[in-house]
């Protein structure tokens, strides 16, 4: 509760004057557990009070709902967030040991709810031992992101494509990478995405409503961009938002080979 509390006092301060929406929030299972006083007794014998509840992963996002834009026709809300996972933290050591906290600024697509995090908006697992902290991390983090560029990036990806062909050698290079002998891997960027999700990706090539191929197999990298981020939707909490930065990375590096200005290893 305080880190969603502290997040959303930071932006009303931060974006004072915007529309700030109320934060939207997912958990994980629920896992059962007892105060440290009632660590002796058997599960049967435990009190009401003596029993404890907390969920596992916990994602929320709140959306600066006045600040937008349109990318080929979708549009951006601003939105910021966190993630905590206590498989992160020890909690069973002292109480004033760390704590780990994700945290993003991004565009949420809402067409398909789709989340565009960059990694200069992106802070992972910084550790904190009191609140005071964790707002210093959050304002730094607003700070450092640059929405007005990130916006423009953005908006480039519809002006670049892949062919049916050229697909396809992304799609199977992306399988391939995890399989790559490790020296090898060391001069390619990482794809973060497992079989599972560039499944997804091949599949709604076909039959997304939203970012499905043109008639003549040709899909823009704004669609490529989405079809990342949608497929992302079905991984664990704790590692959506690294995935949601790859999704960007690996795109915005076939922009780079396309226009001529880089190259990359899933389209040589």
């Amino acid at each position: 509760g305080d880190f969603i509390e502290t997040l959303q006092e930071v932006a009303e301060n931060y974006f004072h004057g915007e529309t700030i929406l109320k934060p939207s929030i997912r958990i994980s299972h629920p896992v059962k557990g007892r105060i440290p006083e009632a660590k002796h007794k058997h599960a049967k014998d435990l009190e009401d009070w003596e029993v404890t509840t907390y969920f596992d992963r916990m994602m929320f996002v709140i959306e600066v709902a006045s600040i937008s834009d349109i990318v080929s026709g979708n549009q951006l809300t601003l939105t910021i967030g966190g993630v905590k996972c206590y498989g992160d933290d020890n909690l069973y050591g002292r109480k004033e040991s760390d704590q780990t906290f994700k945290m993003f600024a991004g565009f949420k697509n809402r067409v398909c709810s789709n989340m565009c995090v960059w990694s200069d908006g992106l802070v992972q697992d910084i550790k904190v031992r009191h609140i005071g902290q964790l707002q210093a991390a959050m304002v730094t983090m607003l700070q450092q992101f640059n929405a007005s560029y990130f916006l423009r990036e953005l908006k480039a990806l519809p002006q670049y494509g892949l062919t049916e062909r050229q697909f396809a050698q992304l799609i199977g290079r992306c399988r391939m990478y995890q399989y790559l002998p490790a020296k090898q891997k060391e001069h390619i960027s990482p794809i973060l995405f497992g079989d599972q999700q560039i499944g997804a990706v091949c599949r709604d090539y076909y039959k997304d409503g939203h970012f499905a191929h043109g008639d003549d197999g040709s899909i823009s990298l704004w669609k490529i961009y989405n079809l990342f981020t949608g497929a992302n939707k079905t991984t664990y909490i704790d590692q959506f938002l690294p995935r949601a930065a790859n999704a960007y990375e690996i795109t915005h590096e076939l922009k780079t080979a396309l226009d001529g200005t880089g190259s990359t290893w899933y389209l040589n």
